[in-house]
């Protein structure tokens, strides 16, 4: 990474200029490794705010509810141009990059462009849940089970606190005629959760035979496209699909 590049190369300089003066290598160390530090956060910081300006304009995209279908991918493509400017910055700063290719990929996915959306999710960051979640449901669309049960585990990983996360993957269990899998998500869920209400009725529901209803975890769950919405709706308000996008450092 270019950042710790510099750094490095600061922290050096230092040490051996208070070398040239004449002083120990010694006496030149804690003052090397105090610019390899300052430097390092400097840099990072530069990076962060560029990467969050493209972030900003990507959220600007998606403000107010787009007029139509063609509309609402072209705020897609739009996006996803902007966000590609920051994948420069993957050669900066460790897991922007990754990060960056998570969130192309959640907005591919959502536009329904699933090869596209694969590509992304292959390089994207394992800490974002969202964008794993997506990649399992990607994984069950395409019958691949092995990868969607990889994929969602590595998202109730890193997003256990999210009840959504959870409940997609029993759902999509569920459909694949895994109920005895689903039911044991679920209960992990609970045991992990154990005052989210939402994932006790869903444990319920399963328990009892009856249908898992994915009504409380709306609207986020029509962003995974496995049902659809009431009404068409995507980037906007109104309870659509919608995409937080968080530099994650």
């Amino acid at each position: 990474m270019y950042n710790l590049l510099i750094a490095l190369a600061v922290g050096i300089a230092i040490a051996l200029g208070v070398k040239l003066a004449g002083f120990s290598i010694w006496a030149g160390i804690v003052p090397g490794i105090l610019a390899f530090f300052i430097t390092f956060i400097l840099l990072a910081r530069w990076v962060s705010k560029r990467v969050q300006v493209l972030m900003e304009s990507v959220q600007k995209e998606f403000q107010g509810q787009a007029a139509n279908q063609k509309e609402a991918l072209q705020r897609v493509d739009r996006a996803v141009k902007i966000l590609e400017q920051g994948l420069v910055y993957d050669k900066w700063q460790i897991m922007v990059g990754p990060e960056i290719h998570a969130q192309i990929g959640m907005l591919k996915y959502m536009a329904k462009d699933l090869d596209g959306a694969s590509v992304h999710f292959s390089k994207s960051s394992p800490r974002n849940y969202m964008a794993k979640a997506m990649q399992g449901a990607l994984h069950y669309q395409r019958k691949e089970q092995p990868a969607m049960e990889a994929a969602f585990e590595a998202a109730v990983k890193t997003g256990k606190k999210e009840s959504i996360v959870w409940a997609v993957y029993a759902w999509c269990l569920v459909q694949l005629k895994e109920k005895d899998k689903a039911l044991r998500v679920l209960a992990r869920a609970v045991e992990t959760n154990p005052s989210d209400e939402k994932l006790k009725s869903s444990l319920s529901q399963l328990q009892n035979d009856k249908r898992l209803k994915m009504k409380p975890y709306e609207p986020t769950w029509w962003q995974f496209g496995l049902e659809a919405p009431p009404t068409p709706v995507m980037g906007g308000g109104g309870g659509g699909r919608r995409v937080q996008f968080i530099t994650r450092r």
